[in-house]
């Protein structure tokens, strides 16, 4: 088991569990399916075994991320889901909560407003967080509430490999957020590695895999997508097809480094707006 792993674990729990920042997100306090269930994605890939650990409509846990390590350290299998999921939780010694526990005020309130309006709400937020270590042991784990108000049972990019996640050694590895059920078909976090392992920049391998993805897509079909990527030099990478905030630390430093990516291809030549992302 290699130390950034276990970091990258100590990171994402906090998050997930935490309805303030879980918040419209990932884990305690997301927005629940059309039945008022909440139910979580998650998964972590580790680069220098290419062990994968996923659950998909996992339900009652706050902390979907490290039910994904257990899949990865302690099952024969790579992705559990649903209740499958839910009871290796309870096997492995997770306590598996009340729906009621898992949504905030907020949350419970969004979901009464959907059942009187029928209307869903934008939105695809995924917390992604990639790692690094000093020996260029690299880890990148996911998690994720999924799309508002889905289809009970509706698993999205997030825990499915090379989709919303991928790490290889001493390469680098991408994560990426958005519409997951288009996200899925394209496989941006898996390109955007091979682009590094071939010599491309974080930044360049990112733009690339996005930009291939908007030509690919009609200008009125466009969908939200975010890829961030680090490769093993620790230089890091984004872009997307909507405005993203994402964060850069360093082990050491004393700050914190935030950006906001803005659309793909707005600082290139020749480019033309549509509503949802922007195309060249």
């Amino acid at each position: 088991m290699s130390y950034v792993h276990c970091e990258t674990l100590e990171f994402l729990p906090d998050v997930e569990d935490d309805p303030k920042t879980g918040l419209h997100i990932v884990g305690r306090g997301g927005f629940p399916n059309s039945g008022g269930v909440l139910e979580c994605d998650a998964a972590i890939m580790e680069g220098i075994t290419g062990r994968f650990g996923a659950v998909a409509a996992l339900r009652g846990v706050g902390a979907p991320v490290r039910v994904a390590r257990r899949v990865m350290d302690r099952s024969p299998h790579s992705l559990l889901v649903g209740e499958g999921a839910v009871a290796f939780a309870r096997e492995q010694g997770f306590t598996i909560e009340p729906n009621d526990n898992m949504l905030s005020a907020h949350s419970a309130k969004a979901y009464q407003e959907f059942l009187e309006q029928k209307q869903s709400v934008s939105g695809h937020d995924t917390l992604g967080l990639i790692a690094l270590d000093n020996m260029g042991n690299i880890t990148v784990g996911v998690s994720t509430s999924g799309a508002p108000f889905k289809s009970p049972g509706r698993v999205g990019d997030s825990p499915l490999p090379g989709c919303g996640l991928y790490a290889e050694h001493m390469v680098g590895a991408a994560a990426a957020t958005g519409d997951g059920d288009k996200i899925m078909c394209h496989c941006p976090s898996f390109h955007a590695v091979q682009l590094m392992k071939q010599g491309s920049s974080p930044n360049m391998a990112c733009y690339t895999v996005l930009d291939d993805i908007i030509r690919r897509t009609a200008p009125d079909k466009c969908f939200e997508i975010g890829l961030i990527a680090l490769n093993v030099k620790g230089e890091v990478g984004a872009a997307s097809s909507v405005e993203f905030p994402y964060t850069f630390w360093i082990q050491g430093k004393d700050y914190v480094e935030t950006s906001t990516q803005l659309p793909n291809s707005t600082e290139m030549e020749g480019t033309e707006k549509c509503d949802t992302c922007t195309v060249k």
